[in-house]
């Protein structure tokens, strides 16, 4: 019995990036983009292994936290003369040693694109496996008018301007037009043997696999990287995580536990409004045997109450809420990627940066909810803990059924 073609799906991952610093490692909808590929070539049918080729430390980290196998790329094709053909041809190497026995079809996957989906890849895969073609890519169907200006006729003309894809004195009407397609950038299939004796991505019979044009998008500057996080709550999939996901809840205080209003009387004394329902959220949370944390940058007593009242070990008065919480970790030994840390605001920024589930309100800072991976319904002091609580243990979840455990107190960030 013939044995399964071996799928092998190439992420290429430099560590330098001029147009955006650090771009493969920059997070879209709370996941570092090297992370949101490795996802979407893990959830394809076909593809049967995944690779990540890096020179850099950190991408290779995060690439083999989120499932890849990691190609440690040499020096000579880490530099930006280098061709993504050959980085795959490095990993095609690399995982015949690995495995065994050589991939009969690779795919070059780009982490730039970041609403690429696993039915795009299964799609380019099933050209090579099932229709006989020898490359696939993926494509946006257009019917765009495409025009060129033209260099002017002689000194002292006016340039013209003529169609590159229409005659302009005689224009069809859109559905008498066939769609032509634009290259998306995100995914290529090609027979393994057939890119070893070309060298290059597109040889043979190439068939296109058409995508939602609506999700074609490449990150190449700042600006396409602010689109991709403005876009990812509209074209990422809803995704809240269970109990199973994670083993830590670490929560802002104001704007997240109130409604980010202060009463202030004649005295100077604060005051603000928390919602009960999250209060029974937390209870629940403690009950299930989550470490809990409240992490807040202001130092006031009622945040301390407050943590009081909800028999939650509370640090307020943080500068550095990341250098905190990072040391807080390493205190109970509660690995980073299970954490999920809610916030509302820019100074959340940095912790949601470092957990696995970053979380915001919904009515956090438009930066907050762009970087975060799930965003409550439900306003910060308005029930957004009670909610967080329901999607770790259900709906159905009650908060009264057995006594609040004793809570643990950290040492502070500096251990005294």
């Amino acid at each position: 019995m013939r044995a399964p073609r071996t799928v092998l799906a190439v992420i290429p991952a430099r560590g330098g990036s001029k147009g955006v610093p650090g771009k493969n490692l920059a997070p879209v909808g709370g996941v570092p983009l090297v992370a949101r590929a490795v996802r979407a070539c893990l959830g394809a049918r076909r593809v049967t292994h995944v690779a990540v080729s890096t020179d850099d430390p950190d991408i290779a980290a995060v690439a083999a936290g989120a499932g890849a196998e990691v190609v440690h790329r040499p020096d000579g094709l880490a530099g930006d003369t280098a061709t993504s053909e050959a980085a795959v041809l490095h990993a095609l190497d690399a995982h015949a040693s690995r495995h065994g026995r050589p991939a009969d079809v690779v795919l070059l996957v780009q982490c730039t694109s970041p609403f690429l989906t696993s039915g795009d890849l299964d799609g380019v895969t099933a050209e090579i496996l099932d229709n006989g073609a020898d490359t696939a890519l993926t494509v946006a169907p257009s019917h765009g008018f495409l025009w060129r200006r033209e260099p002017p006729a002689h000194p002292g003309a006016a340039p013209d301007a003529r169609g590159v894809n229409h005659d302009k004195a005689h224009r069809p009407r859109r559905q008498d037009r066939h769609p032509e397609y634009l290259e998306t950038g995100a995914a290529y299939a090609m027979d393994a043997a057939g890119l070893r004796t070309h060298g290059h991505r597109f040889f043979g019979r190439t068939a296109l696999v058409p995508t939602d044009p609506a999700r074609v998008l490449e990150i190449d500057d700042p600006h396409d990287l602010a689109r991709a996080r403005a876009l990812a709550p509209l074209l990422d999939p809803v995704d809240t995580p269970t109990r199973a996901d994670v083993d830590a809840v670490v929560l802002d205080f104001d704007g997240t536990q109130t409604d980010d209003r202060v009463l202030v009387d004649s005295d100077g004394r604060e005051l603000v409004a928390v919602h009960r329902g999250d209060g029974l959220g937390v209870a629940a949370l403690r009950r299930a045997g989550l470490h809990l944390l409240i992490l807040s940058t202001e130092k006031n007593p009622v945040v301390a109450a407050r943590a009081r009242k909800l028999h939650v070990p509370v640090l307020h008065g943080i500068d550095r809420k990341d250098a905190a919480l990072k040391h807080w970790c390493e205190e109970y030994g509660v690995d980073p990627q299970r954490v999920l840390y809610a916030g509302n605001d820019v100074n959340d920024l940095p912790c949601l940066g470092l957990v696995g589930w970053p979380v915001a309100v919904a009515d956090a800072h438009a930066a907050v909810r762009a970087a975060a991976r799930a965003v409550t319904t439900a306003r910060g002091g308005a029930g957004a803990v009670r909610e967080i609580a329901a999607w770790l243990l259900g709906p159905g979840l009650d908060p009264t059924a057995h006594p609040p455990l004793p809570a643990t107190r950290p040492r502070s960030p500096q251990g005294k």
